[in-house]
């Protein structure tokens, strides 16, 4: 992994490895202190980071639906930005396709079960400018749906006692099935842009229940580390992390 050092005047801002960022840990039913769960990138390419627990918790402002210790990842091109930002931007959504991301491929970040997939929700038009406050308006609409409509379509990956979401994924894009087995780098969806989501990205949360309502966050590292918010990835490949915690 590199995180990349030169980026232009007024593009997102690259913070190297702090090497003293703690991870987030959570205490679990019984008094346990969860360890955070390390997991391998679940793509390739340039990612920039968003609403990390590294930054605050929780992360996505609120531990409704597990998502304390979420993480949101942006697919980005060389300069380190997503689609460029055009007046008509400032009006108007915009159609995801002109993101460079939509689209890219989505891996297992481990090995595991598929114990959960939805698809068939639309890839809707990306929200910047005036419309991403009227989308934000209507966020609280969209959440009475319930956390299958804010994740839009979404995979669930078991291993042990470990949940390990993805979601926003594109409609018609999941390439697994209930009861599959995955391992780390097979191919499991592409990026999309559907649910509460306001362009392109990937969000990724640990839980340890399927049944999100009655679930608990898990904290998460990333190949041992805990990406900050702007910072921008650059993978190359999958590489397996550590094993599990969690028997």
């Amino acid at each position: 992994m590199k995180r990349s050092s030169a980026v232009e005047p007024g593009s997102p801002r690259t913070l190297h490895h702090r090497g003293g960022c703690e991870p987030p840990r959570i205490t679990r039913r019984g008094g346990a202190v969860s360890p955070p769960v390390d997991l391998a990138y679940p793509f390739t390419g340039r990612w920039l980071v968003q609403n990390s627990p590294a930054n605050r918790m929780p992360s996505h402002g609120t531990e409704a639906f597990a998502s304390s210790c979420a993480i949101d990842f942006v697919p980005v091109v060389g300069n380190g930005r997503t689609a460029p930002f055009r007046a008509s931007s400032l009006l108007r959504p915009e159609p995801p396709e002109r993101f460079p991301g939509f689209r890219r491929q989505i891996l297992a970040p481990l090995d595991g079960v598929v114990v959960a997939a939805r698809d068939g929700l639309p890839d809707h038009h990306a929200h910047r400018g005036m419309p991403s406050l009227s989308y934000a308006l209507t966020q609280r609409r969209r959440a009475g749906g319930g956390w299958g409509d804010l994740a839009g379509n979404h995979v669930f990956i078991r291993q042990n006692a470990v949940i390990i979401a993805l979601c926003h994924l594109e409609r018609g894009s999941i390439a697994v099935r209930l009861g599959q087995h995955v391992q780390l780098g097979d191919a499991i969806a592409r990026c999309g842009n559907s649910g509460n989501s306001t362009e392109p990205h990937l969000h990724v949360q640990a839980m340890d229940d399927a049944r999100v309502e009655h679930a608990r966050a898990l904290p998460m590292t990333f190949r041992g580390e805990l990406p900050h918010n702007r910072e921008i990835l650059d993978i190359a490949s999958p590489r397996r992390p550590a094993s599990l915690p969690f028997a």
